[in-house]
């Protein structure tokens, strides 16, 4: 499907879950290609997240692989190997993993995850260029109540 040469009521007539997914697959790839012009994965970033006091986790305390997935559960993909990134991750220093299998946020880690956290709003402008804040908000609002429709749980 094109926009290209849509009215707009062919375009309300549109489903909204092909959009969506179109939009997600587009966003991801985005985002991620992004992030490894810098050197790192998306799930590296979130594995540092989730495992900082200052940012998801509530205590800054370790987690095993299968912890992390758990808490992950709602944004990871299928393709993603949290093994193979939590290993590279150990390597650079970012990661140490205990006796118990846990894996713990080093303070090179930390400092990794503030330094990432920088690229962010570069990725968020380049995404949100040329679309007004009000018809983001708009679009999130109507996203919002197809979830609510669908039966499902809108944040």
């Amino acid at each position: 499907m094109t926009t290209h040469h849509m009215s707009d009521a062919e375009l309300a007539r549109q489903p909204a879950a092909y959009w969506t997914g179109i939009a997600y697959e587009a966003l991801i790839a985005f985002t991620r290609a992004r992030q490894a012009e810098k050197g790192y994965t998306q799930p590296q970033f979130w594995l540092l997240r989730n495992l900082s006091e200052n940012d998801i986790s509530p205590d800054g305390e370790g987690m095993t692989l299968a912890e992390l997935r758990e808490a992950m559960k709602s944004y990871i993909r299928p393709e993603d190997d949290l093994a193979a990134e939590s290993r590279d991750l150990e390597e650079r220093g970012w990661l140490r993993r205990d006796a118990e299998d846990r894996l713990w946020l080093t303070e090179e880690g930390e400092q990794a995850r503030v330094d990432l956290a920088r690229n962010a709003p570069a990725i968020r402008a380049a995404l949100h260029e040329g679309i007004d804040d009000a018809d983001y908000v708009v679009a999130l609002k109507v996203l919002r109540q197809l979830i609510l429709n669908a039966g499902g749980t809108a944040p």
